[in-house]
This record gives C-alpha cells, sequence and structure tokens, in this order.
C-alpha cells in the first residue's frame, strides 16, 4: 500500500524548537552544523552514516547520560578506524521558545574537556552545562528550558526484555514532570549499593545496616510514590485520548511500596514497614548477598486494551503502535503540564509501521506542534509528511538539506 499524498502545506514551527544544533568531536562528528526552521526534522540515509549520533547530541541537552546512557568518556570524536579518543567533544544549540508574543532565545550547550596532557593516563575532566555562555552548577537546570523524549530502536523489545529496562523507561517518563526523580534515583542506588557490599562482605555492624535502611527505606518510597503519581496522570491522559491509530495501553505497577502507595497508604507508614522488612530480611539478603525488597525489583506492566492482551503477546507492529502511543500520550501530558512542547527523538521510528499507520503518526507530530526528530534509511518512507518537516540526507557524517 502506497503512502497517503503529503500534504504541501508546511507545518508552523513548535513553541519550543531548536533552531541551531552544532557538534564538535562528538562521536563520528568533527564538527556539523545544522539550520533549523522549528518544523520536525527528518534524517536520512544509511545505516552508519551518523543519524543517531546526531538524536544522540540531542538528548545531551537534558540531565543523564542521553539515549544511549554510555559514559561521557566515551562520546569523543573517532575518525575512522580510530578505537578511542582522547579529545573532548561538545553539543551547543539555540533554543527557541514561544513566551506570549515574543520568541525567547537561549544558547545551551553541554560537554566534556579534553584531559590537561593527553600523553597521560588521565580521564576527560567532567562533563560541563552552559546556559548563554554561564556555566552551571548542574545538568538539572536544562530542564528550565527544555524536556527531551526519545523512542530508539533498543526499546522495540522492552515488553519482552526484563523489567530492567521498562524501570529505566519508567523513571524517564517520571524525570519529564519531576527532574529531582533522578537525583532521587541515583540517591537510592548508591545507598543500595552499600548495603550490598555490607551483605556481601559480611559485615555484622547494626548500626551501620540501620543508618543505610533508613536512607533505602526514605529515597525509595520517594521513589515508589513519584512513579504512582506519574501513571495514575498517564493512565488520564490515556483514557481521555480519542481513538486512534495506535491502541490504548492499560499500565499498572508491580511492587510491594508502589501497590501500598497506590491504595491511598500515608508514605510515611510504608517507609516504616520497608525500613523493618529490610531489618528483617538481612539474614535472607546477606545469603543472596544482595536487597531482594524494594522499588529496584518492581515493574511496568501494560496491556494492549482494546485487545486486553499483555503487550509481550502482541505482534511486532502491535507492540511498536503500543509504545508509540504511551510516548503520543506522555508527550500530549507532559505539553499540558510544563506549559511547553518537549523535544521528541524518534530514532528508526518508521520501522514495523505500515503505511496508514506512519501517516496518522505523522498527523499527531503535526498537531501536537512538537519539533519530532526522526530518523531512517529510507526518505520514500517519510513523504507524507512532505513540506511539513524539514529533511536532511545524512552521509559519510554530512548533512546536506533534502527534500521529501
Amino acid at each position: 500500500m502506497a503512502d497517503p499524498v503529503a500534504i504541501e502545506e508546511p507545518a508552523p514551527a513548535s513553541a519550543v524548537h531548536l533552531s541551531r544544533l552544532v557538534v564538535t568531536h562528538f562521536r563520528s562528528y568533527e564538527r556539523a552544523a545544522l539550520v533549523l526552521d522549528g518544523r520536525p526534522v527528518v534524517l536520512t540515509g544509511p545505516n552508519g552514516a551518523g543519524k543517531t549520533n546526531l538524536l544522540e547530541a540531542i538528548s545531551l541537552l537534558s540531565p543523564g547520560r542521553g539515549l544511549r546512557g554510555v559514559p561521557f568518556s566515551d562520546l569523543g570524536y573517532r575518525a575512522q578506524g580510530e578505537q578511542t579518543s582522547r579529545l573532548g567533544w561538545g553539543v551547543a544549540a539555540t533554543l527557541m521558545r514561544h513566551q506570549g508574543e515574543v520568541w525567547d532565545e537561549s544558547v545551551i550547550g553541554t560537554g566534556q574537556n579534553a584531559p590537561t596532557d593527553p600523553e597521560l593516563d588521565e580521564p576527560p575532566r567532567v562533563r560541563t552545562v552552559r546556559i548563554d555562555g554561564e556555566t552551571q552548577s548542574s545538568a538539572g537546570v536544562l530542564t528550565d528550558y527544555v524536556r527531551v523524549l526519545w523512542l530508539t530502536p533498543a526499546q522495540d523489545r522492552l515488553f519482552l526484555d526484563g523489567a530492567g529496562g521498562r524501570r529505566r523507561f519508567l523513571d524517564r517518563l517520571v524525570m519529564g514532570f519531576d527532574p529531582t526523580h533522578g537525583t532521587r534515583v541515583n540517591a537510592f542506588e548508591k545507598v543500595l549499593r552499600e548495603r550490598n557490599r555490607l551483605l556481601s562482605e559480611d559485615v555484622r555492624d547494626v548500626m551501620w545496616y540501620a543508618a543505610v535502611e533508613e536512607q533505602i527505606a526514605e529515597y525509595g518510597v520517594a521513589m515508589a510514590a513519584a512513579r504512582v503519581e506519574t501513571i495514575a496522570r498517564l493512565k488520564g491522559a490515556i483514557d481521555a485520548a480519542a481513538e486512534s491509530a495506535f491502541p490504548k495501553s492499560l499500565l499498572a505497577l508491580s511492587g510491594d511500596l508502589e501497590a501500598a502507595l497506590g491504595e491511598g497508604e500515608a508514605a510515611t507508614d510504608v517507609e516504616d514497614r520497608y525500613r523493618a522488612r529490610l531489618e528483617e530480611n538481612r539474614a535472607r539478603d546477606r545469603g543472596a548477598g544482595r536487597t531482594l525488597d524494594g522499588p529496584h525489583r518492581s515493574d511496568l506492566l501494560v496491556r494492549h486494551a482494546p485487545k486486553d492482551m499483555e503487550a509481550k503477546a502482541c505482534s511486532t507492529g502491535e507492540q511498536k503502535a503500543l509504545l508509540l502511543g504511551l510516548i503520543l500520550a506522555n508527550t500530549r501530558l507532559l505539553t499540558l503540564s510544563i506549559g511547553a512542547p518537549p523535544l521528541l527523538l524518534l530514532d528508526e521510528v518508521a520501522a514495523h509501521l505500515d503505511a496508514e499507520r506512519r501517516a496518522a503518526l505523522f498527523d499527531e507530530l503535526c498537531d501536537m506542534g512538537v519539533q519530532a526528530w526522526m530518523t531512517g534509511t529510507d526518505a520514500s518512507l517519510f513523504q507524507a509528511l512532505g513540506s511539513r518537516a524539514q529533511a536532511f540526507d545524512v552521509r559519510d557524517n554530512r548533512c546536506d538539506i533534502s527534500t521529501l
């Protein structure tokens, strides 16, 4: 089935968009610069041309390690055939935000400096963040300017692989509404590693355990509460949405803390009970060498609502449509919640979608007024966008203006 005829009327600029993107010594790019007009962006070209590297660069304009989740020291420029790089890297963008009747322009950027002496076995310096030329104390300030959501081919297996991937997916959704959630997750994981070390080394210091477990309970219940709140809001957005080419999802959380909080139990009571359970199960956990109870073992459960079927039992195409439906619902909800659309990164988004769903996706993205960045190897898959999108042909780590 051929794709529908393209709509020729250009889409207006998104209320939040990048008007310029520059990457320097980043991944496969020695340097690249894109000038943008606020429409959705389509990057097409062969595998390995550098399309996903550009999406990863944009994802780093948010807290965290970006869409691939790799150490910052791995992001430096590598010429063809090189295995490592000691160069620093940088990503800079001009961000346009519509404020009332005027546009507010900010230059935001992040990067990592090279070692002071490349001949020494010295790691690159820490990541830095700058807003309008001013160095910031942390990456958290980026969320005051823009939120970034993404969907990658690796997430196509979200419903088939283990619970860890779904927890990370959920926590990224939570961070869109509550940027401090990432700080809580990191703090929880740090104290959890400390308890696991005590267990594996057979430490019997009761006071040490008590101090660590108090922090685990505090951070763990806060994490679970944020997850419960986000899922409740997302369920409401899904229920309120009109029927579309993307099936609605039935969402639930598995986990003792989430269940108790979801039933309305006071967070202080849940925290006290979790702390008592950690104390009670020290011997059991010592035998296992790790902590067996907590939000680090929770799961996001997803069902195909029209079929009332577990997502993992659906076809590949249905799973892709479910996942896109979740991302679109979250984008709409986030836009309403913060009053501005996020940047949306959709890597190889056309894969597993038929022509009808592709056209429906493009229509929804344009209707939402979001600057979506989409990649693919075949430009013909994006023809239904027509002049509503800005297209670039990416080859040999060069980006040339193209047409759909």
